[in-house]
């Protein structure tokens, strides 16, 4: 395509770029050149895209229009390539911790983990109990196991005529592509059985578990969100982290919907149904891992299993109102998960309090092997959740305008967040500047969209197009599209941005920012079929997370409030490498100010049948 001129922006070193609130960088608010197109008008640009004289045209066109070419492709960088986002040790102490052995099995962190609770979430700031809507958690199912109020099998039964109540025609909701009845309720009758002898292996025993459809679960075909992929990819075992919820007893209750292939934010899948929000059934559920931050909110399991390539995992979490937790790169292994994007992807947890994210991800992080360097992990640290009040001054990192670029009922609830953990914990907000931000969000969408054609590269030469959604389709010749230069370049600034963010981790603790730029906006029936390409709403809604991915740093959301129409809104905490233990800190005193004001989803189930 040389025939079109193509100028590049020209950066300066990365040392040169001022980083404190007086800086003069320039912010770049996404301005996304595609209008939304779902029904016949996404087949007719598939036709167009596909076709070897017209598609390239089009493709250069859009990349071009949205600034891939100006900020990424023909840009002049400095600073060179940096391929991996692996963080080295630094030592750098965490407050109020304990600290763990590394050859500890998953049910002794699992133990270290429930040491770290609090009697009460209310108890740590007034004493008073909760007024507001309350999930229930791990510790609420194990309590009621073992004085046997109710057991496994009868929260498995439950759970079961749930999942038909809202799969029906009534709801639709959409929640899982796979699940066994007679499996579920096999784990559940041997979990009873062994709270009835008194021995139960965990606080995760009995405890319903859900995995994203991208991580492999025995016995299930792991899909993907397609209809294609289990016929060129088998599930021969559990994945790593699946491997080791089961060995502390979780019940593993099917594989949940997702964005085919990841390759969007919205959660629509035209093969399996589109996720619907509990909140309401007529807005999105938020992308890829769609079906697993729903069924946390509906109350269907405490906690699941997603896959965060590009916020995967916190998205859904923020417009379904739960925890949404991605450790640092490494922390959890990536063995058993459906390799689209090797250096941006990797499992995370969402869950219905930061207890019950702090019990999981004690159950199945990554704690290195003897001789292991590959990422030369720190040892491993759980936050004493009884003493959060007590910490000294965080400093919590604020860029104003990257902040500032949402919503107006985001934006004044994520301010009115941070003014109640000045009030309630003395922690002070730190102005500074992350510059770069769009930059950023197009160099990560070139390296996830280079991986994911690399990856599936010898899949796609043996399937017929015919069997793929028209949205990912789309997705896929722009990713096709990407070539060295393009590649290079976005690992160039991956390199800047790593800097960037290690000067401004010298002046404050975290960074904050809101979730995502909007919540859960409408699921429209043209798209039912097809899917839609939404690519301002998408960029709205990865606005906020692309850094967790690219730069392998650990980030967590957690909801502080509600828009008008009463859709949640999440607060996000991005952390310098390997301190998940004071982001789930910070999450958590979040979350002991805001969980009075919590309100339930219109499709809620209670399966401990209090209420």
């Amino acid at each position: 395509m040389g025939f079109f001129k193509a100028t590049g922006k020209v950066y300066k070193p990365a040392p040169q770029v001022n980083l404190g609130a007086d800086s003069d960088e320039f912010y770049i608010h996404p301005d996304v050149k595609a209008p939304r197109v779902a029904g016949l008008l996404v087949k007719i640009f598939v036709w167009i895209l596909e076709s070897w004289i017209i598609g390239p045209i089009v493709v250069y066109m859009l990349k071009k229009d949205n600034l891939i070419h100006k900020l990424v492709s023909f840009a002049e960088i400095p600073e060179s390539p940096v391929f991996t986002s692996a963080h080295m040790w630094e030592d750098i102490p965490e407050q109020n911790v304990s600290l763990t052995k590394p050859e500890l099995s998953p049910v002794e962190r699992v133990t270290e983990a429930m040491n770290c609770l609090p009697a009460t979430l209310e108890s740590m700031l007034t004493g008073e109990l909760c007024s507001g809507f309350k999930r229930w958690t791990i510790r609420d199912f194990h309590r009621a196991y073992v004085t046997g109020e109710t057991t496994p099998l009868m929260v498995a039964q439950r759970f079961l005529m749930a999942v038909k109540e809202c799969s029906g025609p009534n709801l639709n909701m959409a929640f899982f592509i796979n699940y066994d009845a007679g499996n579920i309720i096999k784990q559940a009758e041997e979990s009873s059985l062994r709270f009835q002898q008194g021995t139960p292996i965990s606080a995760l025993d009995g405890v319903l578990v859900a995995i994203k459809d991208e991580i492999d679960c025995k016995p299930y075909p792991t899909t993907g969100g397609t209809k294609w992929l289990p016929k060129l990819r088998g599930c021969k075992e559990d994945a790593a982290c699946v491997r080791q919820l089961r060995a502390c007893g979780a019940i593993l209750v099917g594989k949940t919907n997702m964005h085919e292939l990841g390759a969007g934010t919205s959660g629509i899948n035209p093969h399996y149904g589109s996720t619907r929000n509990p909140y309401n059934i007529n807005r999105v559920s938020g992308g890829s891992s769609s079906g697993s931050a729903a069924v946390v909110c509906a109350g269907l399991c405490p906690v699941a299993l997603g896959v965060d390539g590009g916020g995967s995992v916190r998205m859904p979490a923020a417009l379904c109102g739960v925890v949404g937790f991605k450790p640092t790169s490494g922390r959890l292994s990536n063995s058993g998960v459906l390799p689209l994007n090797w250096t941006v992807g990797m499992p995370g947890i969402l869950a219905a309090t930061v207890e019950d994210a702090l019990i999981t991800y004690a159950a199945i992080c990554n704690q290195p092997l003897e001789g292991q360097t590959i990422y030369s992990q720190p040892e491993l640290n759980f936050p004493l959740l009884a003493t959060t009040h007590t910490m000294n001054t965080i400093k919590l990192a604020k860029s104003e305008k990257w902040f500032n670029d949402c919503t107006e009922d985001i934006r004044n609830s994520c301010n009115q967040a941070l003014k109640l953990l000045d009030k309630h914990y003395g922690w002070k907000t730190v102005n500074v500047t992350v510059p770069e931000i769009e930059e950023m969000r197009l160099a990560h969408y070139v390296t996830i969209g280079s991986e994911c054609t690399a990856s599936l590269y010898k899949h796609l030469e043996n399937t017929n197009n015919s069997e793929i959604g028209w949205d990912t389709r789309v997705a896929l010749s722009v990713y096709g599209s990407f070539n060295s230069l393009d590649y290079l370049n976005a690992q160039r600034i991956r390199n800047r941005q790593m800097y960037f963010h290690n000067e401004i981790f010298k002046m404050a603790d975290v960074i904050v920012t809101p979730t995502t730029g909007v919540t859960a906006y409408p699921l429209q029936n043209d798209a039912l079929e097809s899917g839609e390409l939404d690519y301002i709403n998408g960029a709205a809604l990865v606005r906020f997370s692309i850094a967790g991915n690219f730069l392998g740093l650990p980030a967590i959301t957690v909801m502080v409030g509600y828009d008008q129409g009463g859709l949640p809104i999440g607060l996000q905490f991005i952390g310098r490498p390997w301190s998940e233990a004071t982001l789930l800190h910070l999450a958590y005193a979040m979350q002991a100010v805001i969980s009075k004001s919590y309100t339930k989803p219109r499709v809620f189930y209670d399966l401990l049948k209090k209420n």
